[in-house]
């Protein structure tokens, strides 16, 4: 494979018998490989990447794992927060994708991308996004991002015509951009499960 997928990403799988582990019903009426799976946040065990399949409907959403050795495409979500492929895209004129363009045309110190039905639907073309669908965010920040900065983009994205939610990922795991700026302190999202912390840039036994 060409790179590591990271949660959040989408993959498109050479067959049906890349994807193991999920028992829904509805998953084998309506997932086929024309469809991306994402990467979801858990261990990688014996080269078998953690995924989750959408369908139609909110409420299916299946877990399961898939073969490395037959993933045939990535597709990350910074490559779906492109201002071509916002402007191009089927449902440019709904609210979630108009406020994407407002963020696209700024510059910002961070790679930034777009999950949840959203990005799928930038994906797939596929209409699982509508008039009031949330506009899910997800920033990259490898490094300490300081808290100013972030609260300048909560504000931004507060004034967009739709609602927009982030979510931040840093080395140890991701959590939301929000309840951190309110709380000072947030429920990480890690692999080995959600851990309440106080600064999630700094790993266990750190000052």
């Amino acid at each position: 494979m060409m790179t590591t997928p990271r949660p959040h990403d989408l993959l498109w799988l050479t067959d049906r018998d890349a994807l193991e582990g999920m028992t829904e019903e509805w998953v084998a009426s309506q997932w086929r490989p024309a469809l991306p799976v994402v990467v979801r946040r858990d261990v990688n065990r014996e080269g078998r990447i953690p995924v989750g399949v959408r369908g139609m409907r909110r409420d299916q959403r299946a877990g399961g794992w898939a073969n490395a050795a037959k993933v045939k495409r990535v597709v990350s979500p910074e490559a779906l927060a492109s201002h071509d492929v916002l402007v191009n895209s089927p449902f440019v004129s709904m609210p979630p994708v108009q406020g994407a363009i407002q963020l696209a045309l700024r510059e910002w110190p961070w790679v930034w991308g777009i999950t949840g039905s959203v990005g799928y639907a930038l994906a797939t073309e596929v209409p699982v996004l509508h008039a009031d669908s949330d506009l899910d965010l997800l920033i990259r920040c490898p490094e300490r991002v300081a808290r100013e900065a972030l609260a300048e983009w909560q504000q931004i994205i507060g004034r967009l015509l739709c609602r927009a939610d982030t979510q931040i990922e840093t080395p140890r795991g991701a959590f939301a951009l929000a309840e951190w700026l309110r709380e000072g302190r947030v429920l990480l999202k890690t692999s080995g499960g959600p851990q309440l912390v106080s600064d999630p840039w700094a790993f266990e036994g750190e000052a």
